[in-house]
Formats: C-alpha cells, structure tokens, sequence
C-alpha cells in the first residue's frame, strides 16, 4: 500500500475517534477514493475552498491543507478544481454520470479543454484563477491555441464531454488544429532526431567489444563532423520555426483577447437584462 494510502487510511481514523468536523472526515475519505472518481474529490475541494473550511481546521492556506492533508500538490488541485468547475459550466449533467455506465471525462482531458478553450468563457472566474497560479509555473503551453471554428468547437466538445476521450487521444486529434506547426517545424524535428540518433551510436560505439579501436575513434571523427553539420542545419531553420511560432501566437493572442472582450460585454448585457446566470454563448468565427 502506498505511503500516501497509509497515512490517509490513519488520519480518517483518527479524526473519526476524535468527532473530528463531517466535512474534514469526508474530504479525508473521498482522497482515499480518488483513483475511483476524481469528480467526487473535486467537489469536495472546491466546497472546502469557497467556505474557507481549511481556515477552521487549522490551515491559513489552501494549497498547504490539501499538500499536508490530503497528499494533493498544487497542480493537482488546480487541475481537479478547474474540471470540475468546467463541468459544471458546460456539461453539469455529467456530474450525474455513475462512471460505469456512462464514461465521466478524465480531469487531464477537462484541463485541456480548459487551456484551449474555455478560459475563454470563464471571464467571471478570471480573478479567481489568477489568485491560484502558481507564479514559479508557466500558465499555459509555449504555444498559444488558435480559436476553433464553430464545427470544431463542436466536435471537440463531442470528444471530451460526451465520448470521454482520454487526453492522448485528444491531443492526437485537436492538436493540429489548436497548435499547428509552423512552416520547417518537421524538418527540425527530424534534424534534432538524427543528432540525438549520431550521438547515441557515437556513445555504443565505445561499449562494444572487439571493434578496433582505430575504427571506433573513425567512426566518432565522423559521426562528430555529421552532428557539427545537423547543428549548422537545423540553425536558420530554428530561427525560422521560432518567429513563425511568435506571429502564430500574437495573432492567436490577438482573437482571444476580442473574444473575451466581446464575452465580457455579453455578460454585462445579460447583467442588466437580469439573464445574468444565462450567458449568451458566442460561436467562434
């Protein structure tokens, strides 16, 4: 039994022993089943940071409760909150699926929806996200996804909430789509690949027994001048792939930006029409 089980496994004891509070022995509980339904242990955290309930069992902070407590690091938290908060945002029906039956979406495939798409739509929730970044971490990828067409959209949409499609899976399919390589991305790809490749035989090749050592030390003058001229290669091409990568992303940055202004104006709308809790949904150009 892991370590993290174990000690899971005695705090719930203990708190039960002790009349500790209901909502700590359940939080405490639904860790210990995490491997059976993610959903179950993000409900219970979200709850637990809304009401400040760490606060009252002795943690000032709620990255510390859920770490010391819970054996939880950070980005796992963030990653169980965000889904689930996503779920309820999109698809709160799927709260309602038993897993077995009905597949319920992996919480890594809700964070990935989440960082392509729907922060997006999550304009009221901005302030609260930033709160719990992480400032030593990087927000999202080096690229910035590109916004979706309407059929996209809803394709992926289809794909995570109501086919459950594990996150290989999806990143496989939507990747191209989110974040498509720039012009010499693959050729750099197979440079930095052949590289890799002559280093490597260049290091076996010294490990074998019985090849002359006039050979080997050929061998490696000659595989040291291949990978001296891959570098010089995949140079101007590098250059090239990382300014195309940098246009990609100030246009991306571009649309999102508009999009959730545009977003932002809807909701006020709704606001003052008093349809606050029913934003309007956008389609994507």
């Amino acid at each position: 039994m892991p370590k993290s089980s174990r000690k899971l496994d005695a705090l719930a004891a203990l708190l039960e022993r002790t009349g500790g509070d209901p909502k700590r022995i359940e939080a405490v509980r639904r860790a210990q089943s995490f491997r059976r339904s993610w959903v179950d242990l993000a409900e219970i955290l979200v709850q637990v940071r809304a009401r400040n309930l760490h606060e009252k069992w002795g943690y000032p902070d709620f990255y510390a409760y859920a770490q010391d407590e819970l054996t939880l690091k950070r980005g796992t938290v963030d990653k169980l909150t965000v889904s689930y908060s996503t779920l309820e945002r999109h698809a709160p029906k799927v709260l309602e699926h038993d897993g077995v039956a009905t597949k319920i979406p992996s919480y890594d495939a809700l964070d990935y929806y989440h960082r392509t798409v729907g922060e997006l739509e999550a304009v009221s929730d901005s302030t609260e996200e930033a709160a719990n970044e992480d400032p030593e971490q990087p927000r999202r990828r080096a690229r910035v996804p590109q916004l979706p067409g309407p059929e996209l959209r809803q394709e992926f949409e289809e794909a995570v909430f109501n086919e459950g499609q594990p996150l290989t899976e999806l990143r496989k399919r939507f990747d191209p789509h989110f974040f498509p390589k720039p012009k010499g991305a693959e050729e750099l790809e197979r440079i930095k690949k052949a590289n890799a490749t002559a280093r490597k035989l260049a290091e076996l090749l010294t490990e074998i027994d019985g090849l002359p050592d006039t050979q080997v030390r050929k061998l490696e003058a000659e595989l040291g001048k291949l990978r001296t001229r891959l570098d010089e290669l995949a140079e101007p091409i590098k250059d090239q792939v990382t300014k195309a990568t940098a246009r990609a992303n100030k246009r991306a940055l571009k649309a999102r930006a508009e999009l959730a202004e545009q977003l932002a104006r809807e909701a006020g709308e709704a606001s003052e029409d008093g349809d606050a809790p029913k934003r309007k949904r956008t389609a994507v150009p």
